[in-house]
């Protein structure tokens, strides 16, 4: 009798279980409401970015529409009325809800809980409610468009906007007034985070470089915002019930608008370029392997920004009747201002000479910021000058100067920032070749764009006017030209940086192989930022001397 084997049953292994995505403050929580009614200072950042990116796709749409119309001598695409509120509505959407908002609420809100250790800012309530006060202005803004917008420029200046005057003037003038709200808000809680928030051991001279750009600019935010505030409730009072504070007709005076609107709005260009100097010594650390040269000089600089820039405002006023002995006092004072602005300049310089730089995307927008900002310093000097302000005053030059420091250079230094923290804030990698491209285009069509313009101004071309002579248009269809390829510049990186959401490798910790206690946590960090409280025992930026990227 045979015996049978008995076959034998291959019992596969047991699959293994699923790998459960690591908890942060993206995958937290889920639903619409979770995220209207966050208070994570993280949150709140993607909420506010989307929010900014809408507008600044509305104010360049605005842009586009004056560039197309500046093409030909002859006003043959628009009126003269509708050209007027096309670049009002420009200025505000550009300046009122992306320019000012664009660092603070984005990079700000993000960032400066994590490098002062903290697990969020030192009110996240007010953080929220600083969102809804921006997006309350924003609807008015927007209605302002649909309303028929103004013909005020981004200035609301008086007579333009006095009671005689054509369109939504008083919806305009709340929607910029609960924008400033939302901005006073916000530098309230990161002057209370820097201050009382701080990690063990993290002293005013081992912060971050971008955490003092930042608290300079909240100071600005609360001691200038609300000048503004009250000049547009006596601007709506003005043009609502027919009190004369500046309509001459009503008895008022309208320098007394322009002075107290330069007494914020100047400081308010600071509010603009003072967080992109922060992120500029950032990238120049993390790209150049080294510390920052003469840390404490560019720290101090810019507190000495915030100051001088509340006592030059009436270099706005050089052709508005003001004291010439005043003239000559703002001038002097908005020369000194390029002092620290040129310390910054020097000492990012410094670091980088001789370091073995790593040109990766956010680096070449530090290098289009730095020619940037320099033509726009510089400019800024020509036009605090008497005589030549008198020539170039309310010309092309005023506008291509405005935009070199607040569009070129404010704008290259988000772009900058942006890409820089883009893994930590998505967890994704973009694509880094894209990301240079994206960065040459923006810094040649900006150049194409506004440079022209100089001369434009230099040779008498007014600003406002929708037909010119024409002798002025060679120049202009090359800025117009100029501002399409800026345009393909800008569309580039929301291209890359969608893709890198849905298809971008995981960045890691640590791409960059970055200094500073926001590259020691996950990427997305988690909810609660850190697990333990870190404590804070080296200088900023201590890397190993001589090392390579």
């Amino acid at each position: 009798m045979s015996a049978t084997a008995i076959p034998r049953v291959h019992t596969p292994p047991p699959p293994d279980p699923p790998v459960r995505p690591a908890k942060h403050y993206i995958n937290a929580t889920s639903g619409l409401a979770s995220w209207l009614l966050t208070v994570d200072h993280k949150r709140i950042t993607i909420l506010y970015l989307i929010s900014i990116t809408i507008f600044f796709a509305i104010g360049g749409f605005f842009a586009m529409l004056v560039r197309l119309e500046l093409i030909t001598p002859q006003g043959d695409l628009m009126t003269a009325e509708t050209y007027n509120r096309s670049f009002s509505m420009h200025g505000i959407a550009m300046v009122f809800f992306f320019l000012i908002p664009s660092i603070p609420a984005t990079l700000g809100n993000f960032l400066v809980p994590i490098m002062c250790g903290a697990r969020d800012l030192a009110f996240p309530k007010i953080n929220l409610l600083s969102w809804y006060c921006f997006i309350v202005g924003a609807v008015f803004a927007l209605a302002t468009a649909f309303m028929g917008g103004v013909d005020t420029g981004w200035t609301f200046y008086t007579p333009y906007s006095s009671t005689y005057a054509n369109g939504a003037v008083l919806t305009a003038i709340l929607g910029a007034f609960f924008a400033g709200f939302s901005s006073i808000l916000t530098g309230l809680n990161f002057i209370v985070t820097i201050h009382k928030m701080r990690a063990p051991g993290l002293t005013w001279f081992r912060m971050p470089l971008f955490l003092w750009a930042m608290y300079a600019t909240s100071i600005i935010q609360i001691l200038g915002t609300p000048v503004v505030a009250i000049t547009l409730i006596l601007v709506g009072l003005e043009r609502g019930l027919g009190f004369g504070f500046f309509d001459p007709k009503l008895g008022g005076d309208p320098i007394l608008m322009q002075h107290l609107f330069w007494f914020y709005s100047h400081p308010a260009v600071y509010v603009m370029i003072l967080p992109p100097l922060g992120v500029m010594s950032e990238l120049t650390a993390a790209f150049c392997r080294r510390r920052v040269y003469g840390y404490h000089f560019v720290a101090l600089s810019s507190v000495a920004i915030a100051v001088i820039s509340f006592i030059v405002w009436g270099h706005h006023l050089f052709t508005s009747g003001q004291s010439v002995y005043a003239g000559m006092v703002f001038s002097v004072l908005t020369f000194l201002v390029g002092i620290p602005s040129a310390i910054k300049v020097f000492n990012w310089m410094a670091t980088m000479f001789k370091a073995s730089i790593s040109f990766e995307a956010p680096m070449i927008y530090a290098f289009g910021f730095i020619g940037l900002f320099t033509i726009g310093g510089v400019t800024g000097l020509f036009l605090a000058t008497l005589g030549l302000d008198i020539h170039m005053h309310d010309t092309y030059f005023v506008v291509a100067h405005f935009h070199y420091i607040m569009v070129g250079s404010a704008i290259f230094s988000y772009m900058g920032g942006l890409h820089y923290w883009w893994p930590k804030i998505t967890g994704k990698l973009y694509n880094d070749t894209l990301g240079c491209i994206s960065a040459v285009l923006i810094f040649l069509g900006f150049n194409a764009t506004f440079f022209p313009q100089f001369i434009l101004g230099y040779m008498g071309m007014p600003r406002r006017y929708h037909a010119y002579p024409a002798e002025f248009q060679f120049l202009n269809i090359c800025s117009s030209l100029g501002a399409t390829l800026l345009a393909v510049g800008y569309v580039l990186p929301a291209i890359y940086f969608t893709w890198s959401l849905f298809k971008g490798k995981d960045a890691g910790p640590n791409p960059f192989k970055a200094k500073g206690l926001e590259w020691e946590i996950p990427s997305p960090p988690p909810t609660e930022n850190f697990t333990k409280v870190p404590v804070v025992n080296s200088e900023p930026y201590d890397y190993a001397p001589g090392a390579g990227h």
